[in-house]
């Protein structure tokens, strides 16, 4: 039995890619030889991400995109899959940061409304416009990104990590359900890592944390996670769906 372990020609679109870890997964992908939509709330930022991967020599559209809006997805989705010719791969990048304290009444109600929003409901929403499409790939790959929060919490982030374990869990139902289509549903858990989410944090809490907590005593890269995305999308990576794989140096694994 001969698996590929090529994504030339393949059609991804990567939601968050105009920076962090969702750039990286596109740059990666582009290299790899797939066609790349770059999706991001930031019309700018997502543009100069396809403008790098086309000058490269890859292929890259950029789409404005707020995943938040339902019928931006549809949209974006249905204009992706004529643009490229159909689409293969859907990764759920895009986040949002949603720290507040449960007894804020004057704004956790709209913080975790947000966060469920952006975090969860936006990733069923777009595999539910992408599925037509996946039905007719030969190698259709969903990669939903979640985080360690969803696997033990930090003070005061309760709509984050509940949204962050809505997403694993969503991952583990729809591997079940679309598995006998072929389609493969997995989840990427990334712990601390070298982001814009994480760039107000001090170098040295940074440092201190990561030494403390992490196996590998320091932060990722935002390529370390995304290579580790790009595999799950591998035409060969037939046979991996409803897991959840921590990228997280060794954090989930340190007791102490």
């Amino acid at each position: 039995m001969t698996l590929s372990r090529s994504l030339k020609g393949s059609i991804a679109l990567v939601t968050g890619a105009g920076s962090g870890m969702g750039k990286a997964t596109a740059e990666i992908l582009a290299a790899e030889g797939a066609h790349v939509a770059v999706t991001d709330y930031d019309a700018a930022s997502a543009q100069a991400v396809a403008d790098g991967i086309t000058a490269a020599g890859g292929s890259a559209v950029a789409w404005a995109f707020d995943v938040s809006d339902k019928d931006r997805i549809k949209a974006v989705v249905a204009e992706v899959a004529e643009r490229f010719g159909g689409l293969d791969i859907v990764i759920n990048n895009a986040g949002i940061s949603a720290f507040c304290p449960i007894d804020d009444e004057d704004h956790y109600d709209l913080i975790w409304d947000r966060a469920v929003n952006v975090l969860l409901t936006s990733h069923q929403r777009i595999i539910r416009a992408a599925l037509p499409h996946l039905r007719r790939s030969k190698a259709a790959r969903i990669v939903n990104i979640a985080s360690t929060e969803a696997l033990g919490a930090t003070n005061r982030d309760s709509p984050y990590a509940a949204a962050k374990a809505g997403v694993t869990g969503l991952t583990r139902a729809l591997a079940v359900e679309l598995g006998r289509e072929g389609i493969t549903v997995n989840c990427i858990c990334p712990g601390p890592i070298h982001t814009g989410m994480t760039s107000n944090v001090p170098d040295a809490d940074k440092q201190t944390f990561a030494k403390r907590r992490t196996a590998m005593g320091r932060y990722g890269a935002p390529e370390e996670v995304a290579h580790m995305t790009v595999s799950l999308c591998l035409p060969a990576a037939s046979y991996i769906t409803g897991v959840t794989i921590p990228v997280d140096g060794g954090l989930m694994a340190r007791n102490a």
